[in-house]
């Protein structure tokens, strides 16, 4: 019997047992909580301390259970939260008690780091209280501010920035947060007496996520209690003028040339009602966004490098559709994200970027996002800028969708230019999105249809996508997943993302998780992840078998992870996998493992650690890599990573390395240097990006970026310095 007859074999026998646990699970649902919140003359002042007379009036919540590991359990320790507001603001405090305060983890100072190690306080709240979007805001122990838009009901975008504040302060007993949310920073409705809300706590040390309401171990939209009372809430003027400056000077070391420039830059954004917001920005500057981490490609097809910059990540949920693509922190799916991602419509990193990573200019753009009336919309024009053989482009996204039944929606999607090109291209596209999280099981039920349509100048026909997909995203228990998307051979969205044309790609994962009662295991979890994509004329291109065999987790974070993959590829022109070797043309299967052991976040030392070896398109391959952290206190950080692909092909040998190096130093919470270096031996590049940013407060920043190329021609580790740039930019928020 085959090794693909008996993986089929196992998943069935696991398929069967998953069915079997999940028709024997009992859920409890610890929804339907209230608490009635009051408005305040005098807001508390955020200091780490609750001794403000507000806090006297404050609403109070004490009921909290464990989500994780075992929910609905008594914590370990005890928490108190308290809620109460303004007119113009929602303040939440809190006293965490900690048996061992000594143990409390604090060990990150630097804005925008991010760490399972640290103590969290998380607050969540839907101000339509519709249960399909929110807000989750994070504040640790040290006074770190992270914040997220959920793109949907399970699904949270973390690179989202909005203004807000909070202090933390670590004491005897354990520790104090307090937290402002300005109601300018919300979509909201004013009229709506009642909106969601969610608290919860994560004690780092001991992976344990505490909160006030859950659902099948997840505290989403759709499982929120609700505070009553919000009717006072307002928005004032409603306006946001953020002007910047940015002195830069770059230099060209090969050409010889250097360039200065001065450029001043302006973004306003306008509340139209309490929930719509239009945008516009002028000289549009991206200085200090954070480099993209480099990824070497084994592949045929392309990468995929996420958005970082602010501009196009506020109410970018409101972009989404048809459920492609998306990322979540528990998402440990090995079906590569590049082919998620693939037939995503819209893409904002498709403008003012080009393919290569240069910055292209943008002139201006407006935006208008929000929601009214159970509708969600989204508009986006931009002026950009010519570049090298191309001119200048105006580019305009639309995204309008309607609620639906309880939780569903159907949305339309229009796209017109091509950043890449001067010819013409539009989009168009429909999408339904399903969502059920009321099934008597408590689990949580996603779906979606959705149809695009691409028109390029010059080409016709076969130029359609079209996808459906079946979810059950299950925290304990069973969880499955099933989607099928067909892209035509002329399919183009200018300013969305495809990976591969002219293919239809099935996709399948089914896998149980387990919370063991007692003992050392914390969570253990065993499935399979099944993808297979061909071409429209039925010959196959890749197809992957990926057997999660084993992954445990413990009570500090410590993980394992056993994997067993079989892939098989099709070629039907020559892959140059690197310089010099080529692969023919054939049908190649082969089969990998891969052991991940990872440590847990909260140690000053923490490593992850992976090998994967075994077969590669009739060679072998050994694939070791590692990144150990660490934090001798609070102030720094080291990170380094090294990755290696040694491959052994008939047609030759050659070894793929990318290394890199990070030192952080966080003078205070507001002060911080970042400082990233980065190589790979594909290009033989090494590049330096370093930054120096001040955040006296949310919405204000000073901010000195250095960046340097080099490349080793010589192969000999002498490097020659290709580029480089030293900017200074600063931006203050001024709200009305």
């Amino acid at each position: 019997m085959s090794n693909r007859e008996n993986m089929f074999i196992w998943l069935a026998g696991l398929t069967a047992l998953c069915v079997a646990s999940a028709a024997n699970a009992q859920m409890v649902d610890a929804t339907g909580k209230r608490i009635d919140a009051f408005m305040v003359d005098e807001a508390p002042v955020l200091d780490g301390v609750l001794d403000d007379d507000a806090w006297a009036f404050a609403a109070v919540i004490e009921d909290l259970y464990q989500v994780t590991p075992e929910e609905f359990a008594r914590p370990s320790e005890e928490s108190q939260i308290y809620v109460v507001y303004t007119k113009d603001a929602l303040y939440v405090g809190a006293r965490f008690y900690d048996r061992e305060p000594d143990k409390i983890g604090a060990l990150v100072l630097r804005q925008g780091d991010f760490s399972w190690g640290e103590d969290t306080i998380t607050v969540m709240i839907d101000p339509l209280n519709q249960g399909r979007s929110g807000y989750a805001f994070d504040l640790t122990a040290n006074g770190l501010r992270n914040q997220a838009l959920y793109q949907n009901v399970t699904k949270q975008n973390w690179a989202w920035q909005g203004i807000w504040h909070g202090e933390a302060r670590l004491d005897d007993q354990g520790w104090v947060a307090e937290i402002e949310i300005p109601f300018k920073t919300l979509s909201f409705d004013p009229s709506n007496d009642i909106w969601g809300l969610n608290v919860g706590r994560y004690i780092g040390r001991k992976t344990e996520q505490i909160g006030w309401t859950s659902r099948n171990r997840d505290m989403n939209p759709s499982a929120f209690g609700e505070m009553t009372g919000m009717s006072g809430a307002q928005k004032g003027v409603g306006l946001d003028i953020v002007p910047s400056a940015r002195v830069s000077q770059s230099k060209d070391f090969e050409a010889g040339v250097t360039s200065d420039s001065v450029e001043p830059a302006i973004d306003v954004f306008y509340k139209l009602t309490s929930s719509l917001t239009a945008s516009l920005t002028v000289n549009t500057d991206f200085s200090g966004t954070s480099a993209d981490a480099r990824q070497v490609n084994l592949t045929r097809f392309g990468l995929f490098f996420p958005e970082k910059r602010v501009f196009f990540l506020q109410d970018t949920d409101i972009f989404e559709f048809g459920q492609i693509g998306g990322r979540s922190f528990d998402d440990r799916s090995t079906i590569s994200r590049v082919e998620k991602e693939s037939g995503r419509p819209f893409f904002s990193r498709r403008i003012g970027l080009s393919g290569g990573g240069e910055t292209i200019p943008i002139d201006y753009g407006g935006k208008l996002t929000g929601r009214a009336g159970g509708w969600e919309i989204g508009t986006l024009g931009i002026r950009q800028e010519p570049f090298q053989s191309l001119g200048a482009s105006d580019l305009f996204v639309a995204r309008v969708s309607r609620n639906v039944f309880e939780e569903s929606s159907l949305g339309f999607i229009f796209t017109s230019g091509d950043p890449d090109s001067d010819l013409g291209n539009t989009l168009a596209g429909v999408d339904y999105r399903y969502l059920n999280t009321r099934l008597s099981s408590g689990s949580t039920l996603e779906g979606s249809l959705w149809y695009q349509q691409s028109d390029s100048e010059g080409v016709d026909g076969d130029d359609a996508a079209y996808g459906i997909s079946l979810r059950v995203p299950t925290a304990e228990g069973l969880r499955y997943g099933l989607s099928y998307k067909e892209l035509q051979e002329n399919y183009y969205p200018a300013l969305g993302f495809v990976n591969r044309n002219n293919v239809r790609d099935l996709t399948v994962d089914v896998g149980y998780t387990w919370f063991p009662a007692g003992g050392s295991i914390q969570r253990a979890f065993s499935g399979v992840d099944y993808q297979r994509i061909e071409t429209l004329q039925n010959q196959l291109q890749s197809e992957l078998v990926s057997i999660r065999a084993l992954e445990i987790v413990n009570g500090s974070g410590d993980s394992i992870e056993l994997q067993y993959q079989l892939i098989d590829e099709v070629l039907d022109t020559p892959f140059e996998v690197s310089e010099g070797v080529t692969i023919p043309v054939g049908e190649y299967g082969f089969d990998q493992y891969c052991i991940n052991i990872g440590t847990g976040q909260h140690r000053r030392i923490a490593v992850e650690g992976y090998y994967c070896g075994g077969e590669f398109y009739g060679g072998d391959i050994s694939a070791p890599g590692a990144d150990i952290t660490w934090r001798p206190n609070e102030h720094f950080r080291f990170a380094l990573g090294y990755h290696v692909s040694d491959i052994d092909l008939p047609n030759g040998a050659f070894i793929t390395r990318l290394a890199s190096l990070r030192a952080d130093i966080a003078f205070t919470n507001t002060l911080y240097w970042e400082n990233t270096v980065q190589y790979d031996n594909v290009s033989y590049g090494l590049g330096l990006n370093s930054i120096l940013r001040w955040v006296p407060r949310a919405g204000r920043e000073v901010i000195l970026v250095v960046n340097r190329e080099f490349v080793d021609y010589t192969r000999d580790r002498t490097f020659t310095s290709v580029t480089g740039d030293i900017t200074f930019k600063f931006g203050y928020t001024f709200r009305f």
